[in-house]
């Protein structure tokens, strides 16, 4: 998607305002500026644009201030909200400390992902009397269906309890929306992503097309549902067909780095080790007059996990840094878990050491440990020298999925036997460490230490149901704090119920 996002960014922008009919949110309707949707998508040209559009909210995981990856590492226990202050960014303050509302919750998180399904809605209904080949429809509205499919597992994971919209809404039909059991989500979700699977290719073309879905992303997806549903069987099967030989390479040309640490260079975008991959990039000129908005192309946390008023002596050998604002810091108790292992450094940034040993200086801010997130931890090389602020125009992408990650989701899976213990080393063997026998306990502690500050903590502790006993000292309360309140705003007017205990 790098490639093709930029020819088509202002169709995707103006695309928002026409599926917006609930793109925006499900209440507002602003009929200002929509184009004829009755004659756009007559063609390969035009839903090709519209596609594009479909992919664009995927960077909401690193793009905005109220990103997926900075809310969901500040609600595990490996990491703090940090900012400026307890009021800086009151969403994620919350969530931080699970005393979320209505009213704090960043209505985003919902808006957002329903509107990659409101413009996927709008071209799956209109694909059938486009003008182009048969095969370019069917892979077109596979990848529709697969990123709808995705974000309405977004969506159900943080809130639970949500409306299933599968067609356009339009000002007649806008305020009907009703909420279904999480079951009747999950269902269309399988069969969103069954139904996508045969008709995606198997590989993409990297010179043009990184970042669309092939097979091997639209089965990662399913199998990562499928364990989140608890049905190991179909879990592992699926996930069996993106792994292929633990530690070899998969059919889909996939494999693990040799070096983990090469995963964090900003220039080693789409490599072989990725499975769904967001895109950023610095030639947006993104500003501050719409950052957030969906039209900024930076990755907005790189910004938000750096060191506040970073300095290094002259002579330091330390790391060059542009200044930050000391979002996600990591928790006594992470670094603690992780100092002894190989992934650390690559990991997390002590700046903490660092300064004791008069390398380096900064500003220590809100919850302050010391240490940083080294994975999106930007270097002066990034940073951007053309339009735009400097701060919102970096370009490194972020990993939704990445091969080690499916291999510790089967592993787990499988539970245990031979195939469960090659895919638990073969992770380990990568940063060198020895073969531990395969249990949950070790597949747990495996999927801290490798994908660590990627935002998968909070929902894997939700999921195994240990977020009681690890956010004990955050404030979470079991029963209410595994899922958000729905945005106030979404219950005004509509018929949408709030979540149990949420006011």
């Amino acid at each position: 998607m790098k490639t093709i996002k930029f020819k088509y960014i202002y169709f995707a922008v103006a695309l928002a305002a026409l599926a917006g009919a609930c793109s925006e949110d499900f209440v507002s309707i602003d009929p200002k500026g929509q184009f004829d949707s009755s004659t756009y998508f007559s063609n390969e040209q035009q839903c090709y644009a519209a596609l594009i559009g479909v992919y664009d909210p995927l960077r909401k995981n690193t793009g905005g201030f109220e990103n997926l990856v900075a809310m969901l590492n500040a609600g595990s226990d490996d990491f703090y909200a940090g900012g400026g202050s307890a009021t800086d960014g009151n969403g994620i303050q919350n969530f931080s400390k699970h005393s979320l509302s209505s009213i704090s919750i960043p209505s985003s998180y919902w808006d957002d992902h329903y509107q990659g399904v409101s413009r996927a809605n709008m071209l799956i209904s209109k694909l059938p009397a486009a003008t182009m080949g048969e095969d370019v429809r069917a892979r077109f509205t596979a990848e529709a269906k697969a990123l709808r499919a995705f974000y309405y597992f977004n969506l159900v994971r943080m809130f639970k309890n949500i409306p299933l919209v599968l067609v356009p809404l339009n000002t007649q039909t806008i305020y009907d929306p009703e909420q279904v059991t999480p079951e009747v989500i999950y269902a269309q979700i399988e069969k969103d992503l069954l139904e996508a699977i045969p008709n995606l290719p198997n590989t993409v073309d990297a010179k043009t097309e990184s970042g669309r879905f092939n097979k091997g992303t639209a089965q990662a997806i399913l199998g990562k549902v499928y364990l989140f549903e608890n049905k190991k069987t179909e879990a592992a099967a699926v996930l069996a067909e993106v792994n292929g030989t633990p530690g070899a390479t998969n059919q889909y040309g996939n494999k693990l780095l040799t070096k983990f640490s090469d995963l964090w260079v900003t220039s080693n975008k789409f490599n072989a080790e990725s499975i769904l991959e967001v895109s950023h990039s610095s030639a947006g000129n993104s500003d501050w007059g719409f950052w957030g908005q969906g039209k900024d192309e930076g990755n907005s946390l790189n910004v938000m996990v750096g060191p506040r008023g970073y300095s290094r002596p002259d002579g330091s050998d330390a790391p060059d840094l542009p200044a930050g604002w000391a979002f996600n810091v990591a928790t006594q108790k992470l670094y603690d878990a992780m100092k002894t292992d190989p992934r650390f450094e690559a990991t997390i940034f002590d700046l903490k050491a660092l300064k004791a040993a008069g390398k380096a200086d900064y500003i220590p801010a809100y919850q302050d440990t010391g240490y940083f997130l080294n994975k999106y931890l930007p270097r002066q090389s990034d940073v951007r020298t053309g339009g735009g602020a400097a701060e919102l125009n970096y370009k490194q992408n972020s990993y939704v999925i990445r091969l080690a990650d499916t291999y510790l989701m089967e592993a787990e899976a499988l539970g245990s036997g031979a195939r469960a213990q090659a895919l638990l080393d073969a992770v380990r063997a990568r940063v060198g460490l020895p073969s531990v026998p395969v249990t949950l306990a070790a597949i747990k502690n495996e999927r801290r230490m490798e994908l660590a500050g990627e935002g998968h903590r909070f929902f894997d502790l939700v999921r195994w149901g240990d977020a009681a006993a690890a956010l004990s000292d955050r404030g979470f309360d079991a029963g209410t704090d595994e899922i958000f309140p729905i945005p106030f705003k979404e219950l005004n007017g509509t018929k949408l119920k709030q979540n149990p205990n949420y006011q």
